[in-house]
């Protein structure tokens, strides 16, 4: 069935809060760590892998369940992966010790790349015009308010030891609210992509989710281990792991069957660079959140609620500046990309020179971060825009699960590589320097992808036409 204008918005608010509670549970967890270590009497290793294990599964399957929501409906999928998601919180909120946990947290990764994989698919297909950029204002700003109050809300449900509970409610709170969200997933369409018809591509998916495991496993573990030399032999092994995936998706697609990932769409300018620059900027976005923690906490003594509060700026200012380009011309929405890259390499340079003459003030960092994080979140919008418009609805699985994948393993690596820069050298002036240098490298990758072709992908082969169906 067709819907309405006016009957799409229920359905894409229904998308929009399985991602807020999928997101809301990563900065939750954090907050709630040392409950759980002094809880379930785990070793630091097991709370890094219960932290861990949730972005692990779900980094890695974001791309296999986009493009299941293609073969099988977003709307189907997505129902799935809420119920998998509510299910594993709930195993999370009983688990009896820290095994149980993070099993449960890899199921609970998994049900979380199942839904949010759906979300632009179905934004994409469900919108256009004017309604598409109010939908992906709330996009921006759903993962600008997660992450606050994710933040706050930790300390809040650990601190108030509801009925001697301690940390479970973090989990189980998941229950009533999934509960809730999953007897509005009758308002879904299928939304079932016509060009997705065939078996799925399970050589594809086996050969990504280990390369991308290769990929993301050191880079999550190898900063609290020391970076021992299985880490970087897993990253050694993910360049031929990677190669040997691109060699079998093309033959796939040679003989007419449904790769994957469809791969003439990194060959267009336009995707590939854009996508490139989502990498980098999403490095920043997640690296910053840790390395501001650990240099307030660590080198100036601040509370673990200063350091928090400190970014709630950066997230915040993240989040406004979606809904403020709905305002712009769709051309104009996508030279935000670049003006955003260039607004956060500025930011980061004034936290260097703050930082190198003088400790900055907390209210003073946070407003510069403030800055930066409106830049970011032009960036993020920008950087939706071209992908979005450039791209048949055809392809909304496509897009939607490689930039969900580029933007999370980005951040992965921006942990990484951030925080192990701050411990080697002891420096947050050099980690704002290397920030705001890799903000000026994101804004050359924008700038490349918009001299890029900006009409879209060459519709499928007449007869076919994109639906929503029930």
């Amino acid at each position: 069935m067709e819907l309405s204008t006016k009957s799409r918005s229920v359905p894409i608010a229904v998308l929009l809060g399985g991602m807020f509670l999928s997101n809301v549970d990563i900065a939750v967890v954090n907050t709630a760590t040392p409950a759980i270590r002094s809880g379930l009497a785990a070793s630091a290793g097991e709370v890094e892998l219960i932290v861990s294990a949730y972005t692990l599964a779900f980094a890695v399957l974001l791309v296999f369940c986009a493009r299941l929501g293609g073969l099988y409906g977003f709307g189907r999928v997505y129902r799935v992966g809420l119920a998998v998601f509510v299910l594993a919180s709930l195993a999370c909120g009983l688990a009896t010790g820290p095994w149980l946990l993070i099993v449960a947290r890899v199921v609970q990764g998994a049900g979380a790349a199942l839904l949010v994989a759906q979300v632009l698919t179905g934004i994409q297909v469900m919108s256009t015009g004017r309604q598409r950029t109010r939908a992906l204002g709330a996009y921006t700003i759903v993962l600008a308010g997660s992450a606050v109050i994710g933040q706050v809300l930790g300390g809040l449900i650990v601190s108030a030891n509801l009925f001697g509970t301690s940390w479970r409610p973090v989990f189980l709170l998941n229950v009533p609210l999934g509960i809730a969200l999953f007897a509005l997933c009758r308002t879904l369409p299928v939304g079932r992509s016509t060009t997705a018809a065939g078996r799925l591509d399970y050589p594809g998916a086996a050969l990504l989710t280990v390369a991308l495991g290769l990929l993301v496993f050191p880079l999550v573990l190898g900063p609290g281990e020391g970076w021992p030399g299985w880490t970087y032999g897993c990253l050694l092994a993910a360049v031929p792991a990677f190669a040997f995936f691109v060699v079998v998706e093309r033959r796939t697609a040679r003989r007419g069957a449904a790769a994957l990932v469809r791969l003439e769409l990194l060959g267009r300018r336009s995707i590939s660079w854009t996508l490139a620059a989502a990498a980098v900027t999403g490095a920043i976005y997640f690296g910053i959140l840790l390395v501001v923690a650990i240099y307030l906490q660590q080198g100036r003594g601040a509370s673990a609620a200063e350091s928090g509060l400190v970014m709630v700026p950066w997230v915040a200012a993240f989040g406004v500046a979606g809904p403020l380009l709905g305002r712009f011309s769709p051309r104009h929405r996508q030279l935000a990309g670049l003006a955003g890259t260039l607004l956060v390499a500025a930011g980061f340079a004034v936290v260097a020179l703050l930082a190198a003459y003088g400790q900055p003030s907390s209210w003073v960092l946070a407003l510069v971060l403030g800055i930066a994080g409106l830049g970011y979140g032009g960036t993020f919008a920008g950087t939706i825009a071209v992908l979005t418009d450039t791209v048949d609805t055809r392809y909304a699985a496509d897009v939607s699960g490689l930039f969900n994948t580029i933007v999370r393993v980005g951040g992965v690596f921006g942990v990484a590589v951030f925080t192990t820069t701050y411990t080697a050298t002891s420096s947050f002036v050099v980690v704002a320097v290397v920030m705001a240098a890799s903000a000026l490298v994101a804004a050359g990758l924008a700038a490349v992808g918009l001299t890029g072709p900006r009409q879209a992908v060459a519709e499928p082969a007449a007869g076919r036409h994109d639906r929503v169906g029930a």
